[in-house]
């Protein structure tokens, strides 16, 4: 399984990892700390026998792509065990989802997850993970005071997981419309 994910500006990192940090500590749960995964939304899972496979359609997006804003604008659970913090779909968003998706499509040796696929994706941010049932509600208390972000997506990675490591990354350019 790799992954394609966004990063994001400066204060958004810094933001979105204080969440990350306080979870840790409230909870007692460190995964994500312990395993250094950064603040990150996943656009696209993909299963291929290899990453080599991967890289030459994750570059072609390189011309393709370009900064963009988005709003984070609440915290979910996927039971039992994810906190996160989730963006609303604008058309940024869509789009960047749907070009990542037409990149691979003509890829025979690569699978995307039907729960990434346009229309069939719930974008969101880990902010904790492999949580039993009494470090959720912690998490959950730590997130009460959750303030939406305005976030800007500055650049593009392929990575692997387990644990988290970029492969390839594309820095996308400020288009000003």
């Amino acid at each position: 399984m790799y992954l394609i994910s966004a990063y994001f500006d400066k204060n958004t990192t810094e933001q979105l990892q204080k969440y990350i940090d306080r979870i840790a500590v409230v909870s007692g749960n460190s995964f994500m700390v312990d395993n250094q995964v950064p603040p990150h939304l996943t656009l696209a899972a993909i299963e291929a026998r290899s990453v080599d496979v991967l890289v030459p359609a994750f570059e072609s997006l390189h011309d393709k792509l370009q900064q963009g804003d988005i709003s984070i604008i609440t915290v979910g659970q996927f039971m039992p065990k994810v906190i996160y913090a989730a963006p609303y779909i604008n058309q940024y968003l869509f789009e960047l989802n749907r070009c990542i998706c037409d990149a691979y499509a003509d890829v025979t040796e690569t699978t995307i997850s039907k729960y990434y696929r346009p229309l069939s994706w719930l974008p969101h941010i880990t902010l904790g993970k492999t949580l039993n049932s009494l470090q959720m509600n912690e998490a959950v208390k730590a997130m009460q005071e959750f303030k939406s972000i305005d976030a800007k997506i500055i650049r593009i990675g392929l990575a692997k997981v387990n644990p988290h490591a970029d492969v390839s990354i594309i820095d996308l350019e400020y288009c000003n419309r």
